[in-house]
């Protein structure tokens, strides 16, 4: 009689650029204590290795080292997510909302130096973006659909990795320290069931330069996670959320699986899993989906 093997070792590269081969496959077989069967999730891009208890992820790390290549040591049991919650400027988006806006009004280096300190977690995130969005007054609603149409781009793999965890029975959430404004099309563009984010206050056709208190920042994505867990009825293990900034941290670090995605420094360092090459797709691949798997309609 076979027993499963407790944790999969998984290693991911972007489609844009495979490098998962068969060196890159023999090279963590070799540091992994009772390395097993081989499955390849697509060819060139992702596979996953069975290992036994003591497989090291830093040793992993290393034998990797050099190769454009993620890696993670995954649970074999309960991969696949049934609640996922994401960040939206630079994680399913490749663009900061707030950034763009200030480039109407003349300001974009100036809040750009300030959106940049707050993710890294420098300064705290209330307070600088109550600084940005004065900045943004007087500015006339109408760039909203401005930015959208000639800034916006979506991650790539982002819309693979909502459609096919929705297929699969799972509650998908945007959660966004930005705006509604954005939240709500980039929501619908993706795919999500639903989204949060911060409220701009408008006066007449323009910005008034204020957002609607309380401001949804770290706790607020947090809250977001625990109520939705619970309203589902579901155990952490079964949540995922994934995001880039320090206000991201606390959701991270409350999910089964928090990825940090291209992430600041001090959240790739802090979260359980890293992607820094991979697209959105990786996070299926964390889950155990195989390509063909992939939902993208």
């Amino acid at each position: 009689m076979t027993h499963a093997a407790p944790h999969v070792a998984v290693l991911i590269s972007n489609p844009a650029a495979p490098a998962v081969d068969e060196d890159a496959i023999a090279s963590a077989r070799a540091v992994l204590p009772g390395a097993g069967e081989v499955r390849v999730l697509n060819r060139g891009i992702a596979a996953e290795i069975a290992v036994g208890p003591d497989a090291d992820i830093t040793a992993l790390r290393a034998a990797l080292e050099g190769r454009p290549v993620d890696v993670a040591l995954v649970p074999a049991a309960e991969r696949r997510k049934k609640l996922f919650l994401a960040d939206m400027d630079s994680t399913m988006i490749g663009q900061e909302c707030i950034d763009e806006l200030a480039d109407y009004a003349g300001m974009k280096a100036h809040v750009s130096a300030i959106t940049e300190r707050a993710m890294r977690g420098e300064i705290a995130f209330e307070p600088a973006l109550r600084e940005r969005v004065a900045l943004l007054k007087g500015l006339p609603l109408a760039v909203v659909d401005d930015v959208i149409a000639e800034r916006i781009r979506l991650t790539p793999g982002g819309t693979a990795l909502v459609r096919t965890m929705k297929a699969n029975g799972a509650h998908t959430l945007l959660v966004s320290g930005g705006f509604t404004l954005f939240t709500q099309r980039v929501a619908a563009m993706i795919g999500f069931h639903a989204d949060r984010a911060n409220v701009l206050v408008t006066d007449g056709d323009a910005f008034a330069g204020l957002v609607e208190e309380p401001i949804l920042g770290r706790e607020a994505k947090l809250a977001a996670l625990v109520e939705m867990r619970e309203a589902l009825g579901l155990a952490p293990s079964e949540t995922m959320a994934v995001g880039d900034g320090a206000n991201d941290l606390a959701m991270i670090g409350e999910a089964g699986f928090g990825v940090a995605y291209h992430a600041k420094p001090a959240v790739a360092a802090a979260a359980r899993f890293r992607i820094d090459h991979g697209d959105l797709t990786a996070l299926l691949y964390l889950q155990g989906y195989a390509a063909g798997d992939f939902v993208t309609d």
